[in-house]
């Protein structure tokens, strides 16, 4: 088979593209290029020399290679997307963006010109029958990510490295002599090399003021702040409040104000959710206990989906300082059954039924 793997250049994606050469596929090299940062730096993706190593990676297999520039999309679908979602009040997961939607976007595009039946990635994770599936190794698992990707992409995917253990992916790039078998992982967002997202807000919405009030829950005002984009649910430094603890437990864009409480108020029990990919019938979910996680490699609590518009999640044990903006991946098992982005949270103790 013909498929269209994604090289990012980084050691996944390099042998993910070489065990599909060694089974026998004819393997197109594709490398994205995202943005104008440099990159190159430890933890770092998507720079020039990114687009070098999968070069080289490529040259090595044998293989066809083409870097698309993706500026324009990347910067509508990821770095505008988290811009407008901090400004609404929301903390945004841009990887989320980039890896579960507008990647397979373009990929899927890419391959369809290219004749090929299927596409590829490096990321750790499963997929079979149009099913997404966490990978073996826990650790390194990616599925959190992939949560928009449709069944219909699903189906045309291949995942190389989902049973594999990231020591395992190391050896394979050794025994096959890859230039990227030691090349360090890309950790932070990629177009944020400072990791300030809020100068970054700054700077692409100057008109606005996000200066305003830090106040409790009941209103009372305890401070002031320059920029409510700057906070996120759960944080407790840089407030500059006396007494406390106190820690982020609200954002209310509209007035500016940023609210906090004691940690305690972190606890949710209820969540409302948006944009919900459904990668199962959901009336298979009917009545069920499932698993709800809310961050990448964050605990599994288990949860009832609650039909209606909107739809919510019931969690039959509190997760701490759920995120409106941030990811909620359902899964039954190892199964991703579930994604949705989360509106709006709540504290109230589930009603008995």
């Amino acid at each position: 088979m013909r498929i269209v793997c994604a090289m990012s250049g980084g050691v996944d994606s390099s042998v993910a593209a070489a065990l599909l050469v060694e089974a026998g596929h004819e393997v197109v090299g594709v490398h994205m290029k995202l943005h104008d940062a440099d990159g190159g730096e430890p933890g770092r993706c998507c720079g020039l020399d990114d687009a070098w190593d999968a070069r080289r990676v490529a040259d090595k297999l044998g293989i066809a290679f083409y870097v698309m520039d993706l500026r324009a999309a990347f910067r509508d679908a990821v770095m505008n997307d988290l811009v407008s979602e901090y400004v609404a009040g929301y903390t945004p997961n841009p990887c989320v963006q980039c890896n579960g939607v507008l990647k397979f976007t373009v990929l899927r595009h890419r391959a369809k010109a290219l004749g090929a039946g299927a596409i590829a990635t490096g990321h750790y994770a499963r997929t079979r029958d149009g099913r997404l599936f966490a990978a073996v190794d826990a650790d390194k698992d990616q599925s959190y990510f992939l949560h928009p990707v449709s069944r219909a992409a699903l189906l045309e995917t291949q995942f190389p490295l989902g049973g594999l253990t990231k020591s395992e992916v190391r050896d394979h790039a050794r025994r096959l002599g890859l230039a990227t078998a030691e090349k360090a992982e890309s950790m932070e967002v990629c177009f944020l090399p400072d990791d300030d997202h809020a100068r970054f807000v700054s700077e692409a919405r100057p008109e606005l003021v996000g200066a305003g009030e830090i106040v409790d829950q009941a209103g009372r005002v305890l401070g002031l702040h320059d920029a409510y984009w700057r906070y996120t649910l759960g944080q407790r430094r840089g407030l500059g409040l006396a007494g406390g603890p106190w820690y982020v437990v609200g954002i209310d864009a509209e007035a500016r104000r940023v609210v906090v409480g004691p940690e305690d108020a972190l606890q949710v029990h209820t969540l409302e959710v948006r944009a919900p990919n459904w990668l199962v019938e959901p009336s298979s979910l009917a009545g069920r206990t499932l698993r709800a996680r809310v961050r990448h490699r964050g605990a599994l609590a288990p949860c009832e989906v609650r039909g209606g518009d909107p739809l919510t999640l019931e969690l039959l044990a509190p997760l701490r300082a759920a995120t409106p903006g941030q990811s909620v991946v359902v899964y039954d098992g190892d199964e991703v059954v579930l994604g949705a982005i989360i509106r709006r949270t709540a504290a109230a103790p589930r009603e008995s039924s």
